[in-house]
């Protein structure tokens, strides 16, 4: 299924379902091994990879999963050591997708998804915690119907997740807040959210859309999630969507996704922080259509913006946008 159809599907059927994973299930290349010394991920029939982390050169991660969405799904972890790309065992049960991994140093990680995903009543939200030595799975709250699409962590006692759930008739946002000992359910605006960023225990972002498909900006000030005015510049029975959020300072952050009628790709939407207010800045859409589904940033003059490009039909390409502190080219 190419990731415009999957994303059709999810929206006539229940509300996207991971920040990165709402692309589903793509026909997947054959395997191909990578070449000596090459940086490039171990690929397998329906494997996908939904989220990346590093603390340094020689320690990141990368995770998703195999056979997706199916009875085989699996929970997929990589590992880069600095030389190359190992997979890594993961404790998660069958029928798991991980869709975000944050780390905060080489003993601390944290990856977040569904298990048995395949279900959208049943689904559960999972956690998985790096020790320094493995993958262990932590409880986690959250109704029937949950799942989790993004995560970050600011230390080893303070990290956000945040998710949806789709438990009965209601659909709503789910925010799940580590205070060092355990995760316990925040309060936060009605939504869904697909992504979260953090700068301090006290300053955190999520985004993702409303259930009228506007742009969803949500902030935590260290007491509260409070939804923060963003703009939604779609018309004609276009939708708003945001997938992914990053921030460097309490006056600096960027939020990326997309205005589409939810059946393909359509026009790349960027916002960004100024420390007083949510704006639109100009991005280029090429190839006929653009999603963006992720956003890093190092300085308020050097950030990236990534996701695919294509006219929605047919396959779409890989695409990078980068901002140089004045253009996103």
């Amino acid at each position: 299924m190419h990731a415009y159809m999957a994303r059709s599907v999810t929206l006539l059927a229940v509300p996207l379902l991971l920040a990165g994973v709402a692309a589903a299930i793509a026909p997947a290349a054959p395997a191909v091994a990578a070449p000596a010394g090459s940086v490039g991920i171990p690929t397998f029939v329906h494997n996908q990879l939904n989220g990346v982390a590093a603390t340094s050169a020689s320690n990141a991660w990368a995770v998703g999963c195999t056979h997706c969405f199916t009875s085989k799904g699996m929970a997929l972890i990589e590992h880069w050591n600095g030389t190359g790309w190992q997979q890594v065992p993961s404790p998660a049960p069958a029928d798991s997708v991980l869709s975000g991994v944050t780390a905060t140093s080489a003993s601390n990680a944290w990856a977040v998804g569904c298990s048995n995903c395949n279900n959208f009543s049943t689904r559960k939200t999972l956690i998985l915690r790096w020790n320094g030595s493995g993958w262990q799975q932590v409880p986690s709250p959250g109704p029937a119907g949950s799942t989790l699409s993004g995560v970050a962590a600011t230390s080893a006692s303070s990290a956000w997740a945040v998710g949806s759930s789709t438990a009965g008739t209601s659909s709503k946002s789910l925010v799940l807040g580590w205070n060092g000992t355990a995760w316990k359910q925040v309060p936060s605006p009605s939504g869904f959210l697909s992504g979260v960023a953090a700068t301090s225990a006290a300053s955190a972002w999520a985004v993702g859309y409303t259930s009228r498909v506007k742009t969803l900006v949500v902030r935590w000030n260290g007491t509260a999630w409070k939804q923060v005015p963003s703009p939604s510049p779609s018309s004609g029975g276009l939708a708003d969507f945001l997938f992914g959020v990053a921030a460097t300072s309490a006056s600096s952050a960027w939020a990326v996704g997309d205005i589409s009628c939810g059946c393909g790709p359509g026009i790349s939407l960027i916002l960004h922080w100024n420390g007083t207010a949510w704006t639109r800045v100009p991005s280029p859409t090429p190839g006929g259509g653009t999603i963006l589904r992720g956003v890093a940033a190092t300085s308020a003059t050097d950030a990236w913006a990534v996701g695919y490009s294509g006219s929605g039909i047919g396959p779409t390409k890989t695409l990078i946008l980068r901002w140089n502190g004045k253009t996103w080219n």
